[in-house]
C-alpha cells in the first residue's frame, strides 16, 4: 500500500511538472493554507466524480496544508459529508455520478448550512451559471485547470473571507 501511495505521489509530481507547475520536494504546490484562530487547517470538501481529478485535488490541497474531506462522487455523498464535517469551503464539480448534479448539491448545502462553493467544471455557460447564482458561489474554476490555480483560489478565498 505504501509503495502504491508513493507511486501515486510520484505520478502526481510528474503530472504537475508536465503542466508547468513546480511542486516542492514534499509534493506541495503552494503553501499558506488558511487556518482558524486555534491554528487548525481549514477544511475543504472536494466533490468530484473523476477519480484522477479528485486524487490530484486532494494531494495538492493536502500538501498546501488544508484538511481534506472527501472526495465525494455524488450529490448525496457531498451533502452528507458537508453536514457531518462542516467544511469552510467546497470545491464542487457540476456533473456528478448519480441523478443529482453539483448545483443541486450546492443548493441543499447552501440552504442547510450556508456553505458556499467554488464550481470546478467544464460546464460554465450562462445557463449553468444562472442556475448556480442563487447559491452564491465563491468562484468558477474552468476545466482543465492546474492544481496551483486550485490551491491559490482556495487560499485566496479563505484568507480574504475569514
Amino acid at each position: 500500500m505504501r509503495r502504491e501511495l508513493s507511486n501515486s505521489r510520484h505520478a502526481l509530481r510528474c503530472n504537475l511538472t508536465a503542466q508547468g507547475e513546480n511542486p516542492s520536494d514534499d509534493g506541495s504546490v503552494s503553501s499558506g493554507a488558511s487556518r482558524n484562530a486555534l491554528n487548525v487547517p481549514a477544511k475543504v470538501l472536494i466533490v468530484e466524480d473523476d477519480y484522477l481529478i479528485g486524487m490530484q485535488s486532494e494531494e495538492a490541497l493536502t500538501s498546501a496544508g488544508f484538511a481534506l474531506i472527501g472526495p465525494a462522487a455524488t450529490a448525496e455523498e457531498a451533502v452528507a459529508l458537508a453536514i457531518n464535517n462542516r467544511p469552510a469551503i467546497i470545491v464542487m464539480d457540476i456533473r456528478l455520478a448519480g441523478k443529482r448534479d453539483g448545483i443541486d448539491a450546492a443548493r441543499e448545502i447552501f440552504e442547510k448550512l450556508g456553505i458556499r462553493c467554488i464550481f470546478a467544471t467544464a460546464h460554465d455557460d450562462a445557463e449553468t451559471r444562472g442556475r448556480a447564482a442563487p447559491y452564491s458561489p465563491w468562484s468558477w474554476l474552468t476545466k482543465p485547470y492546474t492544481m496551483a490555480s486550485l490551491v491559490t483560489l482556495v487560499s485566496d478565498i479563505l484568507t480574504n473571507n475569514s
